[in-house]
């Protein structure tokens, strides 16, 4: 996988639990980027989280990352906040984007606690060419507010309002009033906690808006269901994956995820979450009938078929053929 060299420029307080890390590059230019992309951090031999840049697009000095702790968490934002200094050298992935800004006649984004921090710089980008949009975001409290300053100082501050539940203002108090009514030529934006992307997502469909104007973006997968749990190991059995390229075959047990058993094997993947967040494993599928589990692709890419995220999915038929 390719990575970048980079240096910690600059760290900051984002909110009571929230710091802003300033990253740039070592030698040369950093890659451009598009609002709504992540990057992987490289935190130790197996420890790469993904962080999505909340900065400008239109900045090409430099990447900002920002990192809520979670002491229990996966030991990402507890090594960044506790090892992490101005002058550390990291390395990174170069920026990929699977929460892209569609075009639209206006744009709705809202946002819970550190869910802003891709719309964020979504906000940035359609302020720059001067499009319409608001962004909602609810917060704990004003001291859990994630970049709450740069929000108030922003050039859209005026089409962005903060929502605090110590106050009473809450997503399940209402949805925001731009969703209250669908609107064919909007697109809604959502990125936060599951509980509340869950919820958003079942109130505005609930209100008429279609599943192709909502998006969203999962820092974690999604909690299971009862319904869920059934889905998850109704296909559990082992299958077999193929290479195409060497007509090879490899058994994947129960207990295995297809990503493990190539990499034990010899087979080069590409590999980052290890959850089905990311979409850096996605490969393409030849024959055979996948059992997605992820949650990167969009229900279109999964009805087709034709991908697989190889560190979490697994297969419905006896055999997979995939294009490696």
């Amino acid at each position: 996988m390719q990575t970048l060299d980079v240096i910690v420029h600059a760290i900051s307080l984002a909110s009571a639990t929230s710091r802003s890390y300033e990253l740039r590059a070592v030698d040369g230019a950093l890659p451009p980027f598009d609002a709504g992309a992540h990057i992987d951090v490289h935190l130790g031999p197996s420890l790469v989280r993904q962080y999505s840049l909340c900065n400008s697009p239109q900045e090409s000095g430099r990447y900002l990352i920002c990192v809520r702790r979670e002491d229990a968490g996966r030991g990402g934002s507890r090594t960044l906040h506790r090892d992490i200094t101005v002058g550390r050298r990291l390395r990174i992935s170069p920026p990929r984007n699977h929460f892209p800004l569609v075009t639209a006649q206006r744009h709705v984004l809202v946002a819970g606690g550190i869910g802003i921090t891709p719309l964020l710089s979504m906000a940035e980008a359609l302020a720059a060419r001067g499009a319409t949009f608001v962004l909602h975001h609810y917060t704990s409290s004003t001291a859990e507010s994630p970049l709450l300053e740069r929000l108030q100082v922003s050039a859209f501050a005026e089409r962005t309002t903060v929502h605090h539940s110590d106050q009473g203002d809450t997503i399940r108090t209402g949805l925001p009033t731009e969703l209250l009514t669908p609107a064919p030529d909007t697109a809604v934006y959502v990125c936060g906690p599951d509980g509340f992307m869950t919820h958003v997502v079942a109130e505005t469909t609930a209100a008429g808006w279609q599943p192709g104007q909502i998006h969203t973006e999962r820092f974690a997968p999604k909690a299971p269901t009862a319904a869920g749990d059934e889905i998850a190991t109704e296909f559990t059995a082992e299958f077999t994956v193929r290479i195409a390229s060497t007509g090879i075959g490899y058994p994947v047990p129960a207990d295995r995820t297809i990503a493990d058993v190539l990499t034990a094997n010899g087979v080069e993947v590409e590999l980052s979450c290890e959850q089905g967040i990311c979409g850096a494993c996605l490969t393409p599928v030849l024959a055979g009938e996948p059992d997605h589990r992820d949650e990167i692709q969009t229900p279109d890419e999964r009805a087709a078929d034709n991908q697989i995220t190889i560190c979490c999915s697994r297969a419905r038929t006896p055999e997979l053929l995939l294009g490696l």
